[in-house]
């Protein structure tokens, strides 16, 4: 029964968590308030956040989970894809801490976890599944064989959903992140408004030219009404919103019919979104999937996650050297 830490801080959240044979005994985020002033993440000020964070967070992490660190037996952490300076924060701390206690060091791509936050609580699927993973930067669709067995089928061939979400409020005003208040606003409106849902084809996703749509249309409505987004707000959020996810739903049909999988998941910051949540269901109702979606705190940026898919490497021995370095991409 392997006692793991587990260390996330591919972006701004630095998060702690500390897992004993792959059950959740604590999860602990600290988030940065700061970016929300300029609209988005700034690298720089993310990675200082890091710094004066992460101590903080292991410490009330071994704490809630009643254990010291002398009980660890091993020591996880993000490698990346995610932004470099807030990486080197995680991996270089894990090091650290792992060479002070002479501990096994286990490296987690952080796309892999999010798939394999699933096996944080029941139910959990059974292999193999389709997963769809979105997220600020990543949108991918997943057949996934066993815990350490994924094969990325489709993925965006410029901006992700979750980019798409954040770009289009940012357009109409709404704060970083966005797409928290769309989902929110987008509850009060209809999808009135048409934009255009570029498809390159096959399994891929493309998002930039729906934020090209959205941004003429609005242009547009706005020149004849200059009061058309403040008075439409809600049925905009609701456009944009159903859009994005109507894209999302039409690929992950196609995936489920061209590799015979009925176990159908959602992972990734971006499947908190209710209407993507309720748009599976529903789906899976109608086409007999059975789905599996995790709990929100699962879905965003956690070391929980990153825990888990440790303790799947843990069980196969697969460890790596101090001289491990962080990757902004896998």
């Amino acid at each position: 029964m392997p006692l793991i830490l587990a260390i996330e801080s591919s972006c701004d959240d630095t998060s702690a968590a500390v897992v004993s044979d792959g059950v959740i005994l604590s999860n602990v985020t600290a988030s940065q308030a700061i970016h929300v002033e300029f609209g988005g993440v700034v690298p720089e000020y993310a990675s200082r956040a890091h710094q004066r964070n992460i101590l903080p967070t292991v410490s009330v992490a071994l704490r809630r989970a009643g254990r010291s660190a002398t009980d660890l037996d091993a020591v996880a952490f993000t490698r990346g894809p995610g932004l470099i300076g807030s990486l080197m924060v995680g991996v270089s701390f894990a090091k650290a801490f792992a060479l002070a206690l002479d501990l096994p060091l286990i490296e987690v791509d952080h796309m892999q976890a999010h798939v394999l936050a699933h096996f944080a609580e029941d139910p959990k699927p059974a292999f193999p599944f389709l997963c769809l993973t979105v997220s600020g930067g990543h949108t991918q669709l997943v057949v996934v064989r066993s815990a350490l067995d994924q094969e990325i089928i489709g993925r965006t061939i410029d901006d992700a959903a979750g980019e798409a979400f954040d770009k289009s409020g940012k357009l109409i005003g709404l704060p970083y992140p966005a797409g928290p208040e769309m989902d929110k606003l987008a509850r009060l409106g209809s999808p009135t408004i048409d934009f255009a849902q570029p498809d390159p084809g096959e399994l891929d996703f493309s998002f930039s030219g729906l934020k090209t749509s959205i941004l003429y249309k609005l242009q547009a409505k706005a020149k004849a009404d200059p009061t058309f987004v403040r008075e439409n707000l809600n049925d905009i959020c609701a456009s944009i919103q159903h859009a994005i996810v109507s894209t999302l739903i039409r690929k992950l049909v196609l995936a489920s019919e061209r590799t015979g999988l009925n176990r159908v998941a959602l992972a990734g910051g971006v499947s908190a979104n209710s209407e993507l949540r309720a748009r599976l269901i529903e789906e899976g109702k109608q086409r007999n999937w059975e789905t599996f979606i995790p709990k929100v705190e699962y879905c965003t940026d956690n070391a929980a996650m990153i825990g888990v898919t440790a303790t799947f490497k843990y069980e196969a021995g697969l460890f790596v050297d101090q001289d491990v370095a962080p990757a902004a991409r896998l």
